[in-house]
């Protein structure tokens, strides 16, 4: 899929192109390709003579070859953005912006190529169309997707502290069945895994808008609002460090009413075992081969016997109840 965006009266407006023709009818700032087709790459190709690279996202790429200049002055960045669904992730993006050469059409273009569409794009896309003003160049454009990333990044984490907070609520009432039990550390495990996706995913954005203040690429303003932006980003690091610390805290607790809840099974065969070790003592000893055996010889044998019994296992068990050992 191909689509540009144009500014008009300040706004950010979106076009599909589904030809060379429409693409060449636009003036557009940013150029956004999401699972590109080999047709759309050579429009692409045809009409700014920019050749996208095969492994503009790949995942297994250096880190330290995600961020550099080309001799000919395009910008490469490849940056990861968050997608938080069914299943969390990230999609690497691929974005080229040319801010030097001035004979190809692509200067002052910022291209980004994609997977799958990402959320944080959906969210620029819709404020820069209510917000006259929001975006003014392709440098802005990547700027302001960085900010929407750390903002999306934010309200995940608010997401998790309310989730965590009915987890919390479960786990603390005390009484955690084994189901319960379970349940709940799924819900951790979960949120663990996207708390370090989060984690990661801020680094990233933290390092991409490093490389573009180091590329002296940014005006006084832009250069202002990146530095905003890594001040957003740092103050995400202190939250994602005590949602770890929470989610351990409730990790341990689950694991620790697990161990009370075996602990308790293990107790009734413990009190089982000693309150009918009497009764099997004398059982055992009625059964021994003796030469005079008053159960066999004496009407009261047997009743006898299963007195004691009886008895023997009696006198354990309120012993223990006495003792509290069977609440």
């Amino acid at each position: 899929m191909l689509n540009i965006f144009t500014l008009a009266n300040g706004r950010l407006v979106q076009e599909e192109i589904e030809s060379l023709e429409e693409l060449s009818r636009f003036q557009p700032i940013w150029v956004d390709l999401e699972s590109p087709s080999l047709e759309e790459k050579r429009w692409i190709k045809q009409y700014y003579g920019l050749s996208i690279p095969e492994d503009a996202m790949d995942e297994d790429i250096e880190e330290s070859a995600r961020f550099y200049e080309e001799d000919n002055g395009e910008l490469h960045i490849r940056s990861d953005f968050l997608i938080d669904d069914d299943e969390p992730r990230t999609v690497r993006v691929a974005f080229i912006l040319n801010q030097h050469n001035a004979d190809l059409k692509s200067r002052g273009v910022l291209f980004s190529i994609h997977d799958e569409d990402v959320p944080v794009f959906r969210l620029l896309r819709m404020r820069a169309r209510r917000a006259p003003g929001l975006i003014e160049d392709a440098k802005e454009v990547l700027l302001k997707l960085f900010d929407a990333d750390a903002e999306y990044s934010a309200d995940t984490l608010e997401a998790i502290y309310d989730d965590l907070e009915k987890v919390s609520k479960q786990v603390l009432a005390g009484d955690v069945t084994d189901a319960l039990a379970g349940e709940v550390l799924g819900a951790i495990a979960r949120h663990e895994d996207l708390n370090g996706r989060i984690r990661r995913n801020v680094m990233d954005t933290r390092r991409a808008v490093s490389f573009m203040m180091r590329a002296k690429m940014l005006s006084g303003e832009q250069f202002e609002e990146a530095r905003q932006i890594l001040r957003d980003i740092d103050s995400l690091d202190s939250h994602t460090a005590f949602l770890f610390d929470k989610i351990n805290f409730l990790m341990d607790a689950t694991v620790g009413f697990i161990n009370i809840n075996q602990n308790k099974i293990i107790k009734i065969f413990s009190v089982a075992s000693v309150a009918l070790l009497p009764p099997t003592l004398i059982a055992s000893i009625y059964g021994m081969n003796f030469q005079y055996m008053p159960e066999l010889n004496q009407a009261w044998g047997y009743p006898l016997a299963l007195a004691l019994m009886i008895a023997s296992a009696i006198v354990p068990m309120w012993y223990f109840r006495k003792r509290g050992w069977l609440k």
